[in-house]
């Protein structure tokens, strides 16, 4: 029972009894019975009085403290007691009880079901709970019983099952530890296969083992020895990761990858790695450089071992030099592109652990592997730069190391050509613009050029006065690319590779050289081959041409005064007549070829190149374009565009000075050493025979050789346009606007030559000054001068058909000799009647009867129309019938006739209707007219 109650405290309950007696406040009180509650509820009750009396209650009834109740009443009676008061009081105190009463058997009635429910259970617990005491009765029971019955050998049989258990343990241990004693044979064996990232799985597994046996004594020592082998291990792997940076090997650099990253070490594997790049740039340089200074020297003198590199390239002899370069950079490449693989590999493997990582759930080994994967990632790309610079600086020292200048153009030429693929595959390797050997070899570029142009421009003028200007005849579709000299520019690729030697697939998109030799080959091999198996290939695409090849008839010989005539007109011959413009073109494709490898001083070849047309153009002119004569009537050279650029070319290209004055200045000195003498035209070529219309033949193809050139170079703009710098292009388009489009121009003042001695104009102003024009009737026949000026325009085209059968003369030269003879005849007849001394109207009528038959008899001869300076003899002519004031606008007007002319027209023919007075006042006008020309 006791149990019971304890229950029901745990659960918050209470017995009748014990609620009971909580209330405090009526502990004193009757409790009502039974009946008492019946007649309480069967009373009419008001539920708000009966709330109005509980809440009449004053509170410390309701205190929960110990409260003495007649104690209390008692003191508040007051000293003077009154029986109605006092009953009224107790009236009121037995109604407050009465709703208390009333209240708390509501209350008891309302809660009674679940007290009974809850009795109930805790009856039935009290029974659940005696039978499980008998349970454990009974079992205490059967325990006492089975101890009882258990005997000394069963518990035997455990202990030795034990023990045996015990046993099976420690034989699997010593089978671990023996096994662990030979594992080092096999670590050996593994790493003479170079099964790196097996050598480190066991061992680290062995030493997880050993850890757990480390209870026992013999495994400290074989603790002791697994470090050490694998300290062996990561020594052997360093020695492999170095093997990577001349020959790599994608199976073996993975396997050193998976060993590094097995470690945990993959960070300052690539640390490592960037170390030994750097070493093997150094040691390659120097075992390459070193073999050929030891080779050269014919002995095997340690000396050179102990130099160092920058000073080892000074022994570099000059027979090796281009060999040595050539290897040195076959050696470089091996390097990049041991490295440029080394990157593929990483990207290609980033991109597959990128996959297998999303595909995994361990987040941790995921943000460790992305932090070394971007650790390497940035440290091969820092990388490229850094070895970029190491090689460049390698190089530089190199070239450094011997003077450029004592090799001849073509040796120097493919020195430039291998740096210019050394500096294409940096540009390809990391997007760098090798500003370090750009600048090493651009000064001994510009003066190494420098003095070869000059001994250019030399070797032209030779050609040019011993040259006899013969036809060299070419095909209608003549190209400048059929050409020898500059089939190279056919080329899509690096002028290094003949188009029959590369590959198939550069046809249809562009391959990096990384690319193009990545499974095999050396970019530097195809140049060395080109070089010494295929001479025709290279001299098209290369430029790598002989000067002996074409200067051999004249080594013998120190100056040009000592080689015989005879071998002049021979090497003349043999170059098929046009020597200067095969020797201009063969130093143009090697200028082009200097441009195209050295970019930077394109500039500086342009310029000299541009200077090779001066002086062809100005030698052209000296030779077949100069009269004095000419030049004073102002007639010749009509063109002032032509006039500056001789004078330019003159000022700044020709050396005017017979022998260098001793007394000179030092600059003037130097000035001197960058002209060219004016060059002489070959006693050979014959200028002055009329049958040969004073050399047409010559000037013809000299001048039509000048117009050629000049539309190649139109041709070849957009070539040195690409490759002139920007800030230097206002020079080439001032070229081309001021010179090259002035070569067509030249034609004028050449063949005006030959047109003022094809015709005898002399004897024609003879002939008209024996004609009397003061006639007093109209004539019908013309003057004999006539028919002797048409004989004259006969004989000329007679000639000119004669010189045509040995050269074509294209039709603008042929238009261009006709109208300059047309003009010099028509200037003829004016200044023929100009020098009349008297002359009547008859007269004047005369002479246009025979200016028109001479045009009648002209136009048969020739398709020139309209005919030239037509208007010039015809308007002179009516000028005679002009009345005073309109001869005075006319002459204003016409400034195109001399001083003597327009005299001679106011004095001769004007005399006879106008008076003296106005004679004066024309002359004056004249005269006016005249004055700014003096």
């Amino acid at each position: 029972m006791q149990k019971i109650k304890s229950l029901m405290t745990r659960q918050g309950l209470k017995s009748p009894p014990e609620s009971l007696s909580d209330l405090g406040a009526i502990e004193s009180l009757r409790v009502p019975g039974k009946e008492e509650f019946r007649e309480l509820r069967e009373q009419p009750t008001d539920p708000q009085a009966e709330q109005e009396l509980i809440n009449s209650i004053e509170q410390v009834y309701f205190s929960t403290d110990s409260f003495d109740i007649v104690k209390y009443e008692l003191e508040k009676l007051p000293p003077v007691l009154n029986l109605q008061e006092l009953e009224e009081y107790r009236d009121k105190l037995k109604q407050q009880q009465a709703a208390v009463s009333k209240k708390v058997a509501d209350l008891i009635l309302e809660k009674q079901p679940a007290y009974v429910k809850e009795l109930e259970r805790v009856t039935s617990l009290q029974t659940g709970l005696q039978l499980a005491a008998v349970i454990c009765t009974n079992g205490r029971r059967h325990l006492n019983i089975a101890k009882e019955g258990f005997t000394q050998a069963s518990l035997g049989l455990l202990a030795n099952q034990r023990k045996r258990q015990l046993l099976i343990g420690l034989l699997k241990s010593l089978r671990t530890i023996k096994t662990l004693q030979r594992t080092d044979v096999r670590l050996s064996e593994m790493l003479e296969e170079e099964d790196y990232p097996g050598a480190i799985q066991l061992c680290l597994e062995c030493q997880k083992a050993a850890s757990t046996f480390k209870h026992y004594s013999c495994i400290s020592e074989l603790n002791s020895k697994l470090q050490d082998t694998l300290e062996q291990i990561e020594e052997q792997l360093d020695v492999a990761l170095s093997k990577i940076c001349k020959n790599f090997d994608i199976n073996h650099y993975t396997k050193v990858q998976q060993a590094y990253r097995l470690l945990g070490k993959t960070q300052t594997a690539m640390d490592q790695l960037h170390m030994h790049f750097t070493q093997a740039i150094h040691n390659t340089v120097f075992q390459v450089v070193l073999g050929y200074v030891e080779l050269c020297a014919g002995n095997t003198d340690t000396k050179f071992q102990k130099l160092q590199y920058k000073d080892l390239c000074t022994h570099v002899t000059p027979d090796s030099y281009i060999p040595c370069l050539a290897d040195l950079c076959k050696a470089l490449w091996e390097v990049m592109l041991s490295y440029y693989r080394t990157m593929e590999w990483h990207e290609k493997h980033d991109s597959e652990d990128t996959i297998s990582a999303s595909e995994g759930s361990n987040m941790m080994g995921t943000e460790e592997t992305n932090f070394d994967r971007g650790y390497i990632k940035k440290k091969l790309e820092h990388g490229l730069t850094r070895i970029w610079q190491d090689v460049q600086l390698k190089v530089k020292t190199y070239l450094l190391g011997t003077d450029l200048s004592i090799f001849k153009y073509d040796d120097f030429i493919f020195v430039l050509d291998i740096i210019s693929r050394l500096m294409q595959v940096g540009e390809e390797f990391c997007g760098s613009k090798s500003e370090v050997l750009q600048e090493s070899i651009r000064k001994q570029s510009v003066n190494y050029f420098k003095n070869y142009h000059r001994t250019r421009l030399d070797e032209l003028r030779m050609f040019l006065e011993n040259e006899t200007w013969e036809l060299c005849p070419v095909k209608s579709n003549f190209s400048i690319l059929q050409l020898h000299e500059f089939k190279f520019m056919e080329q899509s690729r690096s002028p290094s590779v003949s188009p029959s030697k590369q590959p198939a697939s550069t046809s249809s998109k562009t391959v990096t050289l990384f690319e193009q030799y990545c499974s095999g080959g050396n970019p530097f091999e195809i140049q060395a081959n080109h070089k010494d198996e295929e001479t025709e290939d290279v001299l098209a695409s290369n430029g790598y041409e002989s000067d002996e090849q074409e200067k051999s008839a004249y080594q013998e010989y120190d100056s040009d005064s000592d080689v015989p005539e005879e071998l002049k007109r021979d090497y003349v011959d043999e170059q098929t007549g046009d020597a200067p413009v095969k020797r201009w073109s063969f130093l143009a494709r090697k200028y082009m070829q200097m441009m195209n490898i050295l970019k930077p001083i394109a500039f500086d070849v342009i310029h000299f190149m541009s200077q090779l047309f001066d002086y062809y153009l100005y030698a052209i002119y000296t030779f077949f374009g100069r009269n004095d004569s000419l030049e004073s009537t102002g007639l010749g050279l009509s063109s002032s565009r032509l006039r500056t650029t001789l004078n330019r070319i003159q000022e700044s290209l020709i050396d005017l000075e017979v022998s260098a004055d001793p007394t000179s200045t030092l600059a003037a000195a130097e000035e001197r050493k960058e002209k060219v003498p004016s060059p002489h035209l070959s006693h050979l070529v014959v200028l002055t025979s009329g049958d040969t219309l004073y050399g047409l033949a010559e000037r013809v193809v000299a001048t039509e050789s000048l117009v050629f050139l000049a539309e190649q170079f139109e041709f070849l703009q957009p070539h040195l346009d690409a490759v002139m710098p920007a800030v230097k292009k206002p020079f080439l388009q001032q070229f081309y606007s001021q010179t090259v489009s002035t070569a067509s121009e030249l034609r004028k003042p050449i063949y005006w030559i030959v047109a003022g001695k094809a015709i005898d104009y002399e004897q024609m102003l003879l002939l008209m000054a024996n004609v009397k024009w003061d006639v007093k009737e109209i004539m019908s026949q013309h003057n004999i001068y006539v028919d002797a000026l048409l004989k004259e325009f006969e004989q000329f085209n007679r000639r000119l058909n004669e010189v045509s059968k040995r050269v074509w003369i294209p039709l603008p030269v042929s238009n261009i000799l006709w109208e300059h003879c047309i003009r010099l005849a028509n200037r003829t007849i004016v200044e023929g009647y100009a020098n009349v001394k008297k002359c009547s109207n008859e007269g004047r009528a005369l002479m246009q009867l025979d200016f028109q038959q001479f045009l009648m008899k002209l136009e048969k001869l020739t398709d020139i129309r309209p005919i030239p300076d037509k208007e010039f003899v015809e308007t002179y002519i009516k000028a005679y019938y002009l009345t005073e004031n309109d001869m005075e606008r006319w002459i204003k007007e016409h400034r195109e006739y001399s001083t003597k002319q327009l005299t001679n027209l106011v004095n001769v023919c004007l005399g006879s209707h106008i008076n003296k007075k106005a004679r004066q006042k024309l002359l004056a006008a004249i005269d006016d007219i005249d004055r700014p020309k003096r």
